[in-house]
């Protein structure tokens, strides 16, 4: 006789949290409510009427006792009010970087009570277009702008940004073209940063997040990073706002990083589990 949904849930659970995933209840559930195509919610109440198992559901939950990512096997990844498509090549967009996108949205109505309609927000190096795309459905009267240049990325970027109002650069932001010097209020980036000798645990993040989204580059992960702050130095008009994530290691490195760049008004700011997670900054200068 053929496991019920509930029965098939218990051993789900089991299963990951023998693998050691550390979130074992809810990604079975997940994993079902994506074969069903259904919500959690609704997932759940089918096994409390003993619905049955949904065919290909163990296959998943072994995947995912492999340690291959959730988002990896649904094919999404949730971000505030989006649903992203993510996969293989582009870095899984994490909670805690929704942080980033307050901020910006923050930053950009101060900007418009100032007078400014239509702030113009750039996202450097933006993956799966998380970021741009957050403030962009938020705040509609942003004008967003996305840069990215891995073309494994890219294909997820476009995707996710097709027929939305956010501009896409296909570039480094360390290249950002002359024309948009001067031009933007609010520069918010999650480079790479983590430096060389804090290799993730998480075989999710450690064997499935692209090095080219995870590394900062000269031992401390601060390389890419400062080429950020270099690049919004160009970008930003006087007063406008820098947005970055960073490691809890590297609070005063960036700090001194900003400062020594011009900038003003340096802030550190705390993501939901009270880590150090982001800073802000204002260029020098009178917002005109």
């Amino acid at each position: 006789m053929p496991d019920t949904l509930a029965q098939a849930l218990a051993w789900g659970r089991a299963e990951l949290a023998r693998a050691g995933v550390g979130s074992p209840d809810a990604d079975a559930a997940l994993l079902a409510a994506h074969v069903l195509g259904l919500s959690r919610g609704d997932t759940e109440a089918r096994a409390i009427l003993g619905a049955p198992e949904p065919t290909g559901y163990r296959d998943l939950v072994r995947r995912r006792a492999g340690r291959e990512p959730l988002q990896h096997i649904t094919g999404t990844a949730p971000f505030r009010q989006l649903d992203l498509a993510v996969g293989p090549g582009v870095f899984v967009p994490r909670p805690e970087t929704e942080l980033l996108v307050q901020l910006a949205l923050d930053h950009a109505h101060a900007w418009r009570e100032a007078g400014e309609l239509h702030p113009a927000v750039i996202d450097l190096g933006t993956g799966s277009g998380a970021i741009a795309l957050a403030v962009a459905t938020e705040d509609p009267a942003c004008r967003v702008t996305a840069v990215e240049r891995e073309p494994a990325a890219l294909e997820w970027t476009r995707r996710n940004l097709a027929g939305t109002a956010v501009r896409l650069l296909e570039c480094d932001y360390r290249d950002v073209t002359p024309e948009a010097a001067g031009r933007f209020r609010v520069v918010v980036t999650n480079p790479p940063y983590v430096p060389d000798r804090e290799i993730p645990e998480d075989p999710e993040v450690r064997d499935y997040d692209p090095p080219t989204a995870l590394y900062g580059g000269d031992g401390a992960g601060m390389r890419l990073p400062c080429a950020a702050m270099d690049t919004a130095l160009r970008v930003l008009r006087p007063g406008g706002s820098f947005i970055m994530e960073h490691a809890e290691s590297q609070v005063h490195l960036v700090a001194h990083a900003l400062a020594e760049r011009g900038f003003r008004d340096v802030e550190l700011h705390h993501d939901l589990t009270g880590r150090p997670r982001a800073t802000t900054a204002v260029l020098a200068g009178t917002r005109t």
